[in-house]
C-alpha cells in the first residue's frame, strides 16, 4: 500500500494543484468556480495528513453503515493520519465546497495537537459523514473563509497561530454540529443496537464465544460495517451505556438464563459465556445485578 508522508508528495499523486504552504492547502469553491478534480479513482493508499471537506451530492445515494440516506445538503468528511483512502467514480459529487488538507507536523507545538486527538469524528469512516444543515454550512463556511484569507496572505510570524486558531473553532463546531446529528438520528441508533445486539446472537449461537472468547468491539463494528468510534458514540448518546457495557448486558442476560438450569456450575457457565476467568465473570455480574451467581441462584431457584 502505498503512503504519503508529506502533503506535497500526495498532491502530487492525487493530481491536484501544489500547496502554497509546504504543510497546508485550502482549496474552496463558490459562485461558478470549481474545485479541482482529484483523481477518478485510486488503491489502497495513506497519508501522514489530516482532511476536512464539504462535498454536495448530485446523484445517487449514499450508504452509511448499513442504511441508504440520500442526502441533499452538504456532507462534511474528516479524515485523520493513517486512515486508508479508496475511492472509485460511482457516486457523483458537484466540485464545489471546501477542501482543507495539513500534514500532522503542522500542529506541532499547539494545544490543537493534542485537542484533536480527542474528536472522535476523525476515528470514523469515510461513509459516516456529518450532514450540514443549510444554516450550519454557511456557519462552516464563513469559518474556511477566514482560513482562506489568512492562508493566501503573505506568511508571517501571526499566521501560523491565526490559522491554528480558526482550525480550533471549525472542530468546536464541527463537534457541535455531529451532537446533534446523534439526536436527530434517533430511530438509525435503534436500528444500530439491534443490530448490535443481532451480532452478538449470531456470535453466541454459532458455539463462537465458547471456542474464541468474547468478541471484541471492534470485531462486532467491523461485522456491522461501521467503525468502532462510530458505533460507541452513537449507542452512549442514545442509551447512556459505552459498546462494554452493551456487551455485559447481553452477556449477563444469558447467563441468568443458563443459572437457572441445572447441574451447571459458576466455573462452566462463565466458560460458556467466553470469560476466561469465573471470578472474573462473578465480579462483572454481582455488579450489573447486585447478587452474585450463586446468590442469584439461590435466590429464583426457590421462586
Amino acid at each position: 500500500m502505498q503512503h504519503f508522508k508529506t502533503l506535497s508528495a500526495y498532491f502530487e499523486y492525487m493530481q491536484l494543484p501544489r500547496p502554497e504552504h509546504p504543510m497546508l492547502s485550502v482549496l474552496s469553491a463558490e459562485g461558478e468556480s470549481f474545485l479541482p478534480c482529484p483523481k477518478d479513482s485510486t488503491p489502497p493508499i495513506t497519508t501522514d495528513c489530516y482532511s476536512i471537506s464539504l462535498k454536495k451530492i448530485i446523484k445517487g445515494n449514499l450508504n452509511y453503515g448499513r442504511t441508504k440516506y440520500d442526502f441533499t445538503n452538504g456532507a462534511l468528511i474528516f479524515i485523520a493520519p493513517g486512515q486508508v483512502l479508496q475511492w472509485d467514480s460511482s457516486v457523483i459529487f458537484e466540485q464545489r465546497g471546501f477542501s482543507i488538507n495539513f500534514q500532522k507536523d503542522f500542529l506541532n507545538g499547539t494545544e490543537l495537537a493534542q485537542q484533536i486527538k480527542r474528536y472522535g469524528f476523525f476515528s470514523y469512516s469515510v461513509n459516516e459523514a456529518l450532514h450540514l444543515s443549510p444554516k450550519e454550512e454557511k456557519q462552516v463556511e464563513s469559518i474556511v473563509k477566514s482560513i482562506e484569507l489568512e492562508y493566501q496572505n503573505n506568511q508571517d510570524q501571526f499566521s501560523k497561530d491565526i490559522i491554528i486558531s480558526q482550525l480550533s473553532t471549525l472542530l468546536k463546531y464541527a463537534n457541535r454540529f455531529y451532537e446533534r446529528q446523534f439526536l436527530n438520528r434517533k430511530e438509525f441508533s435503534n436500528d444500530l443496537r439491534e443490530q448490535f445486539n443481532q451480532q452478538l446472537t449470531n456470535y453466541f449461537e454459532s458455539g463462537q464465544l465458547k471456542q474464541k472468547g468474547i468478541p471484541s468491539i471492534e470485531e462486532i463494528a467491523e461485522k456491522m460495517s461501521i467503525s468502532q468510534r462510530y458505533l460507541s458514540d452513537t449507542l452512549k448518546k442514545e442509551t447512556g451505556k459505552t459498546t462494554t457495557e452493551h456487551l455485559q448486558l447481553y452477556l449477563i442476560d444469558e447467563a441468568k438464563n443458563i443459572l437457572l438450569k441445572p447441574n451447571t456450575s459458576i466455573s462452566e457457565i462463565a466458560y460458556e459465556l467466553g470469560f476466561e476467568y469465573p471470578q472474573y465473570f462473578s465480579r462483572v455480574f454481582k455488579k450489573k445485578e447486585g447478587l452474585s451467581p450463586s446468590e442469584y441462584r439461590e435466590k429464583y431457584r426457590l421462586n
